[in-house]
């Protein structure tokens, strides 16, 4: 249970400061090009690679990896998540994997998008 909160606490963090980053970067431009959430992206991308790089020289416990990775950087961006799944996918030679991952995730998700938005629409 104490590992649930933890991961909870972390993705409330996580996901507070992803609308302040992403509001503070995209105010300082003046352009509709979503660039505070591709900052925020980036960010959490490099952020992650930080944190299982520590976790895999073995200098971070489980379950501080569990509270910054899944918790904290789940919070702030899921695209980290799949980063750091597609990065380990391609450590481990599985190139069709990887493929159908970013291809699948990328066209899926645009497609549930226009759908939920097109059933509210409809409603």
């Amino acid at each position: 249970m104490k590992l649930i909160i933890a991961i909870g606490a972390g993705s409330f963090i996580g996901g507070v400061l992803r609308y302040l980053i992403s509001q503070f970067i995209q105010a300082k431009f003046f352009s509709t090009f979503p660039i505070g959430t591709l900052s925020v992206n980036i960010i959490g991308c490099f952020v992650i690679g930080l944190i299982y790089g520590i976790s895999d020289r073995g200098n971070m416990t489980q379950d501080w990896r569990l509270f910054l990775a899944t918790g904290l950087m789940g919070g702030f961006t899921t695209f980290s998540a799949f980063s750091i799944e597609t990065v380990n996918m391609l450590r481990d030679g599985q190139l069709w994997y990887v493929t159908t991952y970013i291809c699948s995730s990328i066209v899926l998700g645009l497609l549930a998008t226009f759908i939920g938005i097109s059933i509210i629409k409809i409603l």
